[in-house]
C-alpha cells in the first residue's frame, strides 16, 4: 500500500488515505526507503485515536442496528476493523472509494463492504479479473463473489462484465463456460448456463455472447465452429464466465501462474466503483492499477 501511495502522490491527482497507527506507518515508510510524508502526500486515519470515531461508530450502528450490532459491538468494530472503517468513510462521503484485501479472505472483506455500501441500486454483481497475456487481454468472472451461481446471477455477471470490458476500449465477446458443451450434459453448471442464456436472449443485447461451452471452445473459434456451426460468437472470446468461483478462480490462477499473466483486479462489479477488494498476493504494481480504476469517474462504471 505504501509504495502505491508514493506513486499516487508523484503521478496522480488522487489523494490516498491510509488507515493504521501513525507510528507503524512511519516505521514501514522508513524501512522501505520511501519519501512520502503524512499530511503532505497522504492522510492517516488512526483507528486508536481519531476525532471522527464517535461519528463513525454511530453511522455504522445506524446501518447495522437491526442486524444484531449493538452500540458496544459497533464501537469495537470501528476501533479494530480497517475495512469497516473505510466502508464507513465512503458511506459518509469522507472518501470516494476504498481498496482492501491485502490480508484475509475476500468474502470477509466483502461482508463489511456490502453492509455499508450496498443500496437498492448497488450490490456486488461479481469479481472480474483482467489478465494481460502475450496474446492480449483476457477477462475472467466471477472469481470471488458468488461461490455457486444460478441463472439470474450469471446473467447479471455477464451484463456487468460487458460494461466493464468496454471501459478498457474493448468490445466484449463473452463465453459462458461449463463442463457441459452446448447441451451435452445435464449437470448443474450446464443448467445454470442455459438458464442464463435464456435470460440474456430475452432482450436485445449489444454485445456477443454464447454458451454453454468448454474453455478451449471459447478460445478456439475453429473448434467451436465444428461443435456448433453458425454459433454467434466471432473469433476467440475475451471474457470467460464460469458458474462457480472454484472454476473461475482456477482459470485466473492458471493464467497468472502458468501463463505469466499480469492481473488487473479483481474488479468488484456492481458497486459503482465505491469499493475494490484485492487479494493477499497483490503486488505494488497491482495495487497501483486498481487504485487507478478506483479513481476513475463513477459514470464510467456499470
Amino acid at each position: 500500500m505504501l509504495r502505491a501511495a508514493q506513486v499516487m502522490s508523484e503521478d496522480s491527482t488522487d489523494h490516498a488515505i491510509l488507515i493504521g497507527r501513525p507510528e507503524v506507518i512511519a516505521q514501514r515508510i522508513d524501512r522501505a526507503g520511501l519519501s512520502i510524508q503524512p499530511g503532505r502526500d497522504f492522510e492517516i486515519v488512526n483507528p486508536e485515536s481519531d476525532e471522527r470515531y464517535r461519528d463513525y461508530w454511530q453511522s455504522y450502528h445506524q446501518v447495522m442496528r437491526r442486524h444484531g450490532v449493538t452500540p458496544d459491538l459497533a464501537k469495537a468494530v470501528l476501533r479494530t476493523n480497517t475495512t469497516a472503517i473505510a466502508a464507513t468513510m465512503v458511506h459518509r462521503g469522507d472518501a470516494d472509494s476504498l481498496i482492501c484485501g491485502t490480508f484475509g479472505q475476500y468474502l470477509w472483506h466483502l461482508n463489511y463492504v456490502s453492509q455499508m455500501l450496498s443500496t437498492p441500486d448497488l450490490s456486488p454483481a461479481g469479481a472480474l479479473s483482467l489478465v494481460i497475456l502475450e496474446d492480449g487481454p483476457l477477462f475472467v468472472a466471477d472469481t470471488h463473489v458468488h461461490v455457486e451461481q444460478g441463472p439470474e446471477t450469471l446473467a447479471r455477471t455477464v451484463l456487468a462484465a460487458a460494461r466493464h470490458v468496454r471501459r478498457f476500449g474493448l468490445e466484449p465477446k463473452i463465453a459462458l463456460c461449463s463442463g457441459s458443451q452446448f447441451g451435452n450434459l445435464d449437470n448443474r453448471s450446464g443448467r445454470a448456463m442455459r438458464g442464463a442464456l435464456a435470460i440474456l436472449d430475452g432482450q436485445p443485447r449489444d454485445f456477443q455472447y454464447e454458451g454453454e461451452m468448454h474453455t478451449d471452445a471459447a478460445l478456439d473459434p475453429a473448434l467451436r465452429e465444428r461443435l456448433l456451426p453458425g454459433n454467434r460468437l466471432e473469433g476467440a472470446a475475451n471474457v470467460l464466465v464460469y458458474a462457480t468461483t472454484d472454476a473461475a478462480g482456477a482459470a485466473r490462477n492458471l493464467l497468472k501462474s502458468a501463463a505469466n499473466g499480469l492481473e488487473v483486479g479483481p474488479i468488484l462489479m456492481g458497486m459503482g466503483n465505491r469499493a475494490h477488494i484485492v487479494t493477499p498476493g497483490v503486488t505494488p504494481r497491482g495495487l497501483l492499477n486498481i487504485a487507478a480504476l478506483a479513481g476513475a469517474d463513477v459514470a464510467t462504471y456499470g
